[in-house]
């Protein structure tokens, strides 16, 4: 009986120091989701549709026509919310000449990428979280410039949202710098993401995160007549597609094969966003993309920044890569008719919180180590405080093996915590936490030798 009792004083002793937390929706994060519009959302891909097309290579000096047309409307739209955004956002069109490539690319063409910064207010918060849609758009043949191309689902649904988190976002104050962007060339090639992918590695930019939406707006695919707007895949890769060779050992090792950044990513948003977002589940498919396939956010993972891409879950191809024509009956194109404005709010909804979430938190903790020295069956993991921000306290996250989320959360105040549970079982984690609840991004522990 007495050994009983020591072993109950013993585990009472490991749950001294930390607690489980019920997490709660920050009312300010609320207020901004519940600012989505069904309304604005469709009016926006109404005005991307009026075009006529977005292909990359289309005419760029027509006011009315084209990706050029498309592009300054929707830097007037840019600019129309940094009016009222006290000077914290900057609006522009980052051009570029792409040469001709003999592939997708057949001559000398000037490519856009429409952005609109949001400057945190903290100068030493470096961290940038990035929300992306394409704003171009195609037909059958890849290289027909000409055809009308609505493009409203592929990638209308996208473009419409990062402008609808402009206009929300606008006028809210955060730590960190959100990036809003309507990338071109995703349809050649994914020219402007590679291009800002690329200039973020030469300048330097600490981006914690990348949204990309593409194709989200759709509730039903071609070959059900099931209609469903209830969930909403996140794609994300597990091993790192950057400098592998150098971190497989170590993967391997600790058992790490499902625990990358975009792994690490995709889990957040979908734990943020069931938060925030009634009736829709985030649904994680575990590939970097659709089968084969790929999109916006794979030049920014292939230079190891943490990046996902969100869509809808049944995609309809009738209405995607499709000439403007009827054959027996059946309507082919990319039109709004043929979207859910309702699922594209909850979708962009998705986006909102895990951005706002992301931009209100602390960094992420450093140097997070787990106790190696002897063995035990508890589990010892330390850290330091994030370079950017002041945490209330930490979270450490853990759960078993073979499961595929976090399934317990511990809150401390220190830089150290002892659990029981053993490190042969379950993985861990630890997040900042700001005053307000707001999670950083989890980092997993290395040893500590």
């Amino acid at each position: 009986m007495k050994k009983y009792a020591l072993q109950i004083v013993l585990l009472l002793s490991f749950y001294s120091s930390f607690s489980q937390q019920i997490i709660t929706r920050d009312p300010e994060i609320a207020a901004l989701v519940s600012q989505v519009s069904r309304d604005s959302l469709q009016a926006y891909v109404n005005k991307l549709v009026s075009f006529g097309t977005r292909h990359t290579m289309s005419v760029t000096n027509d006011k009315k026509k084209g990706i050029g047309a498309s592009r300054q409307w929707v830097l007037s739209k840019f600019q129309q919310f940094a009016s009222q955004s006290e000077g914290r956002i900057t609006a522009m069109i980052d051009t570029w000449t792409l040469k001709a490539d003999g592939k997708r690319v057949d001559k000398d063409q000037e490519i856009g990428n429409v952005m609109a910064t949001l400057k945190g207010t903290d100068p030493s918060d470096n961290r940038i979280f990035i929300v992306s849609g394409h704003i171009d758009s195609r037909v059958t043949d890849v290289m027909n410039r000409t055809a009308d191309a609505p493009g409203a689902n592929d990638d209308g649904s996208g473009t419409a949202a990062v402008i609808e988190l402009a206009r929300i976002l606008a006028k809210s104050k955060f730590s960190a710098t959100i990036i809003f962007v309507a990338v071109s060339g995703e349809e050649q090639g994914l020219l402007g993401a590679e291009h800002l992918a690329e200039k973020a590695v030469t300048e330097k930019w600490n981006i914690e995160a990348v949204l990309n939406n593409d194709i989200m707006g759709s509730n039903n695919s071609n070959e059900t007549n099931i209609i469903d707007n209830t969930r909403l895949r996140v794609f994300s890769e597990g091993l790192p597609a950057f400098e592998i060779d150098k971190k497989a050992a170590n993967i391997r090792q600790y058992g790490l094969e499902n625990d990358g950044k975009a792994r690490q990513l995709a889990r957040y948003v979908k734990e943020v966003g069931e938060r925030y977002v009634e009736n829709l589940e985030v649904v994680m498919v575990y590939r970097n993309d659709r089968f084969l396939r790929g999109g916006d956010h794979t030049p920014f993972v292939t230079k190891g920044f943490a990046a996902v891409r969100f869509s809808e879950m049944n995609e309809n191809f009738l209405h995607q890569h499709q000439d403007l024509r009827t054959e027996k009956g059946v309507e082919y194109g990319d039109f709004s008719k043929f979207m859910d404005f309702e699922y594209l709010r909850k979708n962009t909804c998705i986006n909102l919180a895990n951005l706002a979430n992301l931009a209100k938190s602390p960094g992420m903790p450093r140097e997070v180590l787990i106790e190696v020295s002897g063995l035990s069956n508890s589990t010892t993991l330390t850290w330091q405080a994030p370079e950017a921000g002041k945490p209330k306290g930490y979270y450490v996250l853990m759960r078993e093996t073979y499961q595929p989320f976090w399934q317990k959360k511990f809150f401390t105040t220190e830089l150290k915590l002892a659990l029981p549970y053993s490190k042969d079982n379950y993985f861990f984690a630890v997040q900042a936490v700001s005053e307000s609840g707001n999670e950083s991004l989890p980092v997993i522990p290395l040893p500590k030798r």
